[in-house]
């Protein structure tokens, strides 16, 4: 018998018993039928054997040891993995500025050469992401974790006893890479785990870790210099990435299940369909050698029209390789997307905003208040604690918005909804980043800096967990791409905004600059709202978009 008719029979085997467990699996071939909605639907036996589609919601499907229903205890300890994970990814990129002078002293490095290494660290943070993301869309989450952090390690080492600044500059730029995965596939790893009403809350607490980065690396950098050396910056990121990476090791099981990844549907679907062609075109001329005609002819062209539907029991033989993955298309694919990329656009901006303001803040701390690495640390610890709180309390009240505009209307919600719990931060956000835009050009005491620093952070903050939860939440199903799209934006923008800060700082002041920075906040919230009101009929056509072009091929 012709190997696709063994296909056809042991679908029809499968047939009873998944008609009776009324299952949502849906396998690569019957992706290519399916309607997405809100409300999980079951199959029945007509809309397996017609070509009606199916209705499903994919982020719903049915998985063995479905990662949403583990314990509480379980879910927790994942968390606390990956946000410990993140934090020395937000360390590993401040952490180096109080001993900057001491390896420019060193290794006879110039001022340059030190802005190169920060600045090449922050873009490669942010654009390589798009490769963890896709590698962790077939080979599940765990693999990226320990392969990345693996890489971390290394880096970090190579640097620890570099001898020259341009192994510094390089072996930093391989650091960043092996930080970079956790920002991608972790927001991704908690929307493996938590539905979409507790993701606002629990985004919070995940991104709260790194924003710790900012303020804490600072201060762990200045007394670990102070005390011994630059070196021991070093050696202190890889003993505690070795740390995270036995966590990940031993404690941590993999949440990736590749019925809810579109990605791997997607590429699955495709090397099935070679398949089917290919066994087509092997029956066709063996039919056409033994002279069979009449209408139990097949060809090539009726495979393609049956839409045969393949359970995921019988393409267990069919294995996808490293050569699948090719992350460009559905980055391009979450790109592509108006409403995607606008509050990609605002969400970028946001992260350089934040990136930019303790990185000009430590040079006026140092130059116009005269405070050693130390002191500037503690006092940008009040920006670190702002950004935290913003971070938590923002999180909690995006979900709690959106629990109250989905009961509002009718129990039925769509990503757009969260988007509202950023208008209440949006009234502050601009007159705080002028105060303290003029507090630090005026140099006032010090206290009332602090002050400006927390409300920044907090505010800026509060709308960013807002935004990134959104692109988690509209892109069902490929939400690590779509966390990968975001870093390659924020790591882009925040290369700009290290470039240009130092010399617009030195040219208009804090006053100035971070005046220019107050108009662009302003910028930031239209777009935002104009994905709020907007956003939806932009996500609906472009889902349709997509389907048409789907079923054309």
């Amino acid at each position: 018998m012709i190997h696709c008719h063994i296909i056809f029979n042991t679908c029809i085997r499968h047939f009873t018993s998944m008609a009776e467990s009324q299952s949502t699996n849906l396998s690569p071939i019957e992706v290519r039928n399916v309607e997405f909605h809100t409300d999980t639907q079951t199959r029945s036996p007509s809309s397996i054997l017609s070509n009606e589609p199916i209705k499903l919601d994919m982020e719903h499907a049915v998985v063995e040891n479905d990662p949403r229903i583990w314990s509480n205890t379980k879910k927790t300890a994942i968390l606390f993995i990956i946000s410990g994970a993140s934090m020395f990814a937000g360390l590993a990129g401040n952490i180096q500025n109080p001993a900057n002078a001491q390896i420019q002293q060193q290794l006879h490095a110039s001022s340059g050469d030190i802005s190169l290494s920060l600045s090449l660290f922050i873009l490669v943070q942010g654009m390589f992401p798009v490769i963890w993301s896709a590698i962790s869309e077939i080979k599940g989450r765990k693999l990226v974790y320990l392969l990345s952090i693996a890489l971390f390690i290394i880096g970090s080492a190579i640097v620890a006893v570099s001898r020259t600044i341009g192994l510094v500059i390089g072996m930093r730029i391989v650091q960043a890479a092996g930080s970079s995965a956790v920002f991608a596939i972790g927001a991704a790893t908690l929307a493996d785990i938590y539905e979409s009403h507790q993701r606002g809350t629990m985004m919070g607490v995940y991104y709260s870790a790194p924003l710790l980065g900012p303020s804490l690396g600072p201060i762990f950098g200045g007394a670990l210099t102070q005390g011994f050396s630059w070196r021991a910056v070093f050696w202190f990121l890889v003993i505690w990435g070795g740390i995270i990476f036995l966590a990940f090791l031993f404690l941590f099981k993999d949440t990736f299940r590749k019925e809810r990844s579109v990605t791997y549907q997607n590429v699955l679907n495709s090397r099935l369909r070679e398949q089917q062609l290919s066994e087509a075109k092997d029956e066709s001329r063996h039919i056409s050698k033994s002279e069979v005609g009449g209408e139990n002819q097949t060809t090539s062209k009726d495979i393609e029209a049956q839409r045969t539907v393949i359970p995921a029991p019988a393409i267990k033989d069919v294995k996808l390789s490293m050569a699948d993955v090719n992350p460009f298309p559905a980055y391009f694919s979450i790109v592509s997307r108006k409403n995607n990329f606008a509050v990609l656009i605002a969400s970028g901006l946001t992260f350089a905003f934040g990136f930019s303001i303790p990185y000009t803040c430590a040079r006026t701390l140092s130059m116009y208040y005269d405070y050693d690495a130390l002191k500037t640390g503690l006092v940008l610890l009040s920006y670190g604690v702002g950004c935290v709180a913003g971070s938590i309390l923002g999180g909690r009240w995006s979900d709690r918005t959106l629990a109250r505009l989905k009961a509002a209307n009718g129990g039925v919600s769509f990503p757009e909804m969260r988007l509202e719990s950023t208008k209440i931060a949006m009234l502050w956000l601009p007159p705080s980043v002028i105060g303290y835009a003029w507090v630090c050009q005026e140099r006032v005491n010090i206290a009332a800096v602090c002050v400006m620093l927390f409300l920044a952070g907090f505010l800026s903050i509060w709308i960013y967990t807002s935004t990134l939860a959104y692109i988690v939440d509209a892109n069902t199903g490929r939400s690590s791409m779509a966390v990968a799209a975001n870093s390659s934006f924020r790591g882009l923008f925040a290369f700009v905004a290290a470039e240009i800060a130092v010399p617009l700082q030195d040219a208009i002041g804090d006053g100035g600059l971070y005046t220019l920075w107050a108009c662009l906040m302003v910028v930031i919230e239209c777009i935002i709202l104009l994905v709020l009101y907007k956003g939806r009929d932009w996500r609906e056509a472009s889902v349709e978009r997509e389907k048409q072009k789907l079923d054309a091929q």
